[in-house]
């Protein structure tokens, strides 16, 4: 488990964005991930997606990582936000889009 949650934290450290998913952007396996998907491209930022149906150690890891039960899972500047249904009411209300530029998001290119 130390060398999952070393890992997740690399990820997360790393990347501005990081969205951990079921499935890729392209091909998104859940309709909560395509939903996730589909505001980050709506609010035009970069960002890295890891599919956690690919590796089973992230998708259990992820979960007590951030202690969150469900997949999708945002983070922004290694802090966690949250998962789709936040993403949506934070995207609704103008919040997210402020926090990425706040925060020196780089834009998708």
């Amino acid at each position: 488990m130390a060398d999952t949650n070393s890992r997740i934290s690399t990820l997360v450290s790393d990347n501005d964005v990081v969205l951990f998913m079921k499935g890729t952007p392209l091909f998104p396996q859940c309709g909560f991930s395509s939903r996730a998907v589909a505001i980050l491209d709506h609010c035009g930022v970069a960002y890295e997606s890891v599919d956690v149906l690919q590796d089973m150690e992230i998708r259990q890891g992820i979960k007590s990582y951030s202690d969150w039960p469900t997949i999708p899972q945002l983070y922004v500047k290694g802090e966690f936000v949250g998962g789709s249904d936040i993403m949506m009411e934070m995207f609704e209300a103008g919040e997210l889009q402020q926090m990425m530029d706040e925060q020196g998001v780089a834009k998708a290119s």
